[in-house]
């Protein structure tokens, strides 16, 4: 079984907003697979069901970005999903926009929802598809950059992205972390 947290905030005041491209992400992919988020499980809204013939679980942490891990920590718990079975999909602003990338591991790079994970996991060995949303303009303020919505001309771009992030997803699921990287770290 595998484990797909999307990050980003909940509520419908949130759902276009930069933050929030994980959920957004996790809700095209579950669209494809005729999947729903049907039920409340550890403090997240989860889709169980198959994606390119694999047992998955989406999650999308209802505990707001910073706290991430306290639906992620106890889900991986609870399925028995091993850390090379989770993959978590989140923004990035230091990826430029449309820009996404798989990683094997690593640190928090300055992500609170990623820093929360690692702490509850109690390792960062586990594998991330960061999706580049860029850095603010000019001397804005990044926590109020990621909490906008993307401007209508960046919604074209951002659509792609996002089919390309699924895309990245069913590869990883079908053949593996490194095919996928293969395919699309370009």
């Amino acid at each position: 079984m595998f484990l797909i947290p999307g990050l980003g905030n909940p509520g419908t005041r949130y759902a276009g907003n930069r933050h929030n491209v994980g959920f957004q992400v996790l809700d095209l992919l579950a669209a494809r697979h005729t999947l729903r988020f049907d039920r409340s499980e550890h403090r997240a809204v989860v889709a169980h069901g198959r994606t390119a013939g694999q047992r998955v679980r989406l999650a999308k942490p209802q505990t707001y970005m910073n706290e991430s891990g306290r639906a992620v920590g106890p889900l991986a718990r609870f399925y028995k999903v091993a850390p090379e079975q989770i993959m978590v999909v989140f923004d990035d602003l230091d990826l430029p926009q449309g820009t996404i990338r798989l990683r094997p591991q690593g640190g928090a790079g300055g992500h609170n929802g990623m820093r929360s994970i690692i702490e509850h996991l109690a390792t960062d060995n586990f594998p991330r598809l960061r999706i580049g949303i860029g850095r603010p303009p000019g001397q804005m303020d990044p926590a109020a950059y990621v909490l906008q919505d993307f401007r209508p001309e960046e919604e074209a771009e951002m659509t792609l992205v996002r089919q390309e992030a699924a895309d990245a997803l069913e590869l990883w699921l079908r053949e593996g972390l490194p095919a996928a990287m293969n395919r699309y770290n370009q």
